[in-house]
């Protein structure tokens, strides 16, 4: 039985398409509360639909922060985020904050260098470079912190030692303390079993093409560049890929189905390597929500 209070903020981590949102609403309609987006990729306008930004009526049930804030060609980064979540840390109202990128709350509950940003020549000669080089040049104590499948990560990585002269490790061990530490919070791991998060994803896919994912890509179409951090949403370079006649419709939506199955397997890793001291929750027992207990009392 995992206890609620009504004062004191909840996280909510888990991989993608695995309920976070409902767990959210439902903790919500049950104390209050705002729902505080910590995903790094619903911030952005433009793709609400296949990065799962809550809907019409999610909005109307609860206060929602965070959400599609950011133009979908700007730069973002956990940086970004914490400054942006900042105020909703200290505000009145409690939070309630639910994502699957991993590297944010890390950054709310242990801290986040402030890393300068990269110059864009920079950035775009990173682009050019295949994964394994910019590995190779990596020191062996960030390579042993970052997510070698993750080119994202590593190339950042690479940029940070390339732009500061320093490792991104050596930038992490001089964090400064964190804004809110995992003590002062109800923090939640969604643990899904592969077999029924894999069907839920499809299941989920599917249901974006009927709302209007590829509506969405056709307004996109133009606006379209694979270098936008917004363009890494899951479906979205392969329905742009449909609408340019490079792939079939069903080969793009298995393509996408795949990609998505890999972050979830990718976030499951995370989530099980660094959130060992998270409340972890079984996602297929018959009611979630029966795990959980409200008080009507304030924490500690």
């Amino acid at each position: 039985m995992i206890a609620i209070a009504p004062d004191k903020p909840v996280l909510i981590a888990g991989p993608t398409a695995s309920g976070k949102s409902a767990l959210a609403l439902h903790i919500a309609r049950m104390q209050g509360g705002i729902i505080v987006n910590a995903d790094a990729l619903q911030v952005f306008d433009g793709w609400r639909i296949l990065t799962a930004r809550p809907d019409d009526s999610d909005l109307r049930q609860a206060k929602h922060a965070l959400y599609g804030h950011v133009p979908f060609d700007a730069e973002y980064s956990a940086g970004h985020w914490l400054r942006d979540v900042t105020p909703y840390i200290h505000a009145d109202i409690r939070p309630i904050i639910v994502g699957g990128t991993g590297l944010n709350f890390n950054a709310l509950t242990k801290g986040l260098a402030e890393i300068p940003s990269t110059p864009d020549d920079l950035r775009t000669h990173a682009n050019s470079l295949p994964l394994t080089q910019l590995l190779a040049e990596l020191d062996p104590a960030t390579s042993a912190r970052v997510d070698t499948a993750n080119r994202m990560r590593v190339q950042r990585a690479w940029e940070v030692l390339r732009n500061t002269g320093r490792s991104l490790a050596d930038w992490q061990d001089a964090t400064p303390p964190p804004l809110l530490p995992l003590d002062q919070a109800t923090a939640i791991t969604l643990d899904a079993p592969k077999d029924w998060l894999n069907d839920r994803i499809a299941q989920r896919f599917d249901l974006m093409l009927e709302q209007g994912a590829l509506e969405e890509a056709r307004t996109m179409l133009r606006h379209w560049s694979p270098d936008h951090l917004s363009s890494k949403a899951i479906g979205a370079p392969e329905l742009i890929a449909h609408l340019k006649g490079e792939l079939t419709l069903d080969a793009a939506r298995e393509a996408a189905i795949i990609a998505s199955r890999q972050y979830a397997k990718r976030q499951r890793t995370w989530f099980r390597a660094r959130h060992k001291d998270w409340h972890h929750l079984p996602i297929a027992l018959a009611d979630i929500s029966a795990t959980l207990h409200f008080t009507d009392h304030p924490a500690d």
